[in-house]
């Protein structure tokens, strides 16, 4: 994979990347992804295997890996297997340091005032209000808050304007 370079053009782009390389699992993990094509079970017997799932998900949402199905032995069943897509990163983008620091504070903070605001966004989600900016209104937060949150969170994704609930069944 040499040459293949990350470019981040939106701020909020940088979450994952942040919560992978300041989790030394989640770290690890991407580094033997960046060695070889892995399966999840063959990650769980080098890394910790509690995260690994977790790691996975965040990797995908961040578009750092890539997935292909292994083909299976005679008369066992094909798994998925991942490699990470990147080596080099290049940010393009320019924002308000507000906006910085919110990025920073959602990619992270394991604060738990977080895991109210996911559950707030979550009820409004249900509610039928899609829209970042009516969320941003009504918690009393930046737009770039409620997309951080959507990018460290496994089950919400940004779709133009407003978020997404994902299945996240894997």
């Amino acid at each position: 994979m040499p040459g293949h370079i990350r470019i981040v053009n939106d701020p909020v782009e940088l979450v994952p990347l942040l919560m992978t390389f300041n989790d030394p699992s989640f770290k690890k993990v991407y580094e033997l992804l960046s060695k070889n094509w892995m399966t999840e079970e063959e990650l769980g017997s080098q890394a910790d295997a509690g995260v690994v799932g977790l790691c996975l998900e965040v990797l995908k949402k961040g578009n750092l890996i890539e997935e292909q199905w292994r083909m299976p032995r005679p008369g066992k069943k094909p798994e998925k297997e991942f490699r990470a897509t990147y080596n080099k990163f290049r940010a393009n983008f320019q924002c308000n340091l507000q906006d910085l620091s919110d990025i920073l504070y959602v990619a992270l903070s394991n604060d738990e005032s977080l895991r109210s605001s996911v559950e707030r966004v979550e009820e409004e989600l249900s509610g039928g209000n899609s829209s970042i900016n009516d969320l941003s209104r009504k918690l009393g937060v930046s737009a770039v808050f409620i997309k951080g949150l959507a990018k460290r969170t496994p089950q919400l994704d940004v779709k133009g304007q407003g978020l997404v609930r994902l299945d996240t069944g894997r």
